[in-house]
């Protein structure tokens, strides 16, 4: 990847603190967390599979979604832990470029993928009677092959546009990891269009996913106020009550910390907010959905 005149061989990650007792407080809160994070996904991936009971359209997703959730906050809680314990804050320009391909790739794939999700519910619920029909092998692995592929040809284009800056021999990003708002306000030349493309990033894997995801619960309500018993209201609800809140909490964590005017940017928020969304919330889904008995 070319790269300016004058630009960095490496990063430096501030972190949260430099204080060492709440370094050490934040690495056993983020150890805690990524343990409770792969061993949840982990074991919620492999009952999936083993289960055939488990082998429907809903868990297919969920199971792609774990998988996803996985790799994300692996992207993210290693580099942490260390930053956290050494004072070895660094990380190289190739390590950066890594971390920042990877974890918009996987960002960008779960914002389709949730809308896959709302789909599949919007069939079950509205169409019970055509769900294993129309919600076929085929087309479950199309939206997931279509989410990953999606997800990545779009970090690819951020990631080269974000890392062709010249950097002016400014390395210090704080953050906890290469996230694109700090990098930005590294950079001092070349930014002409970049605020008019990650918009349009943000349309295409924000905006649009919750577009669809807006339409598909709109005919789940209509279709759940038809029902005449309560019971079977809280059944229909019930069967999309946590994909919904999955969907609440994650896109309205990242419209926070991406949609915002320049002049209204708090790096310090960002960073609480964005640690919500990397570490916390697959750590959350992993505990949230699980298989009913």
């Amino acid at each position: 990847m070319e790269r300016g005149n004058h630009t960095v061989s490496e990063f430096i990650l501030l972190g949260f603190t430099s204080h060492p007792v709440k370094q050490l407080v934040l690495f056993v809160m983020f150890f805690i967390m990524y343990t409770l994070t792969v061993l949840g996904n982990s074991m919620l991936i492999v009952l999936i599979c083993n289960d055939s009971r488990l082998h429907t359209p809903m868990y297919f997703f969920i199971g792609n979604l774990s998988f996803l959730d996985l790799w994300l906050s692996t992207v993210y809680t290693p580099k942490i832990l260390v930053i956290c314990i050494s004072e070895d804050k660094s990380i190289s320009f190739a390590g950066c470029v890594a971390q920042f391909f990877f974890s918009a790739g996987l960002d960008y794939s779960e914002c389709y993928l949730l809308a896959a999700m709302a789909y599949d519910r919007y069939v079950a619920i509205s169409k019970p009677l055509l769900y294993s029909q129309t919600m076929s092998t085929k087309l479950c692995a199309f939206f997931v092959a279509a989410s990953y592929m999606g997800g990545f040809i779009n970090s690819s284009i951020i990631t080269k546009k974000t890392f062709t800056f010249d950097f002016c021999n400014d390395n210090i990003i704080d953050d906890f990891f290469c996230d694109l708002l700090p990098l930005v306000k590294l950079a001092c030349g070349g930014k002409e269009g970049y605020q008019a493309l990650m918009y349009f990033l943000l349309t295409s894997n924000v905006m649009v996913p919750i577009a669809l995801i807006l339409a598909s619960y709109l005919f789940i309500i209509a279709t759940i106020l038809r029902i005449r018993s309560t019971q079977g209201r809280l059944k229909a609800f019930s069967t999309c009550s946590s994909h919904l809140i999955s969907v609440t909490l994650y896109y309205g964590s990242i419209l926070y910390t991406y949609s915002r005017p320049r002049t209204s940017y708090s790096l310090d928020t960002d960073k609480i907010v964005s640690t919500f969304y990397t570490v916390v919330f697959p750590m959350f889904e992993s505990l949230d959905l699980q298989p009913e008995e």
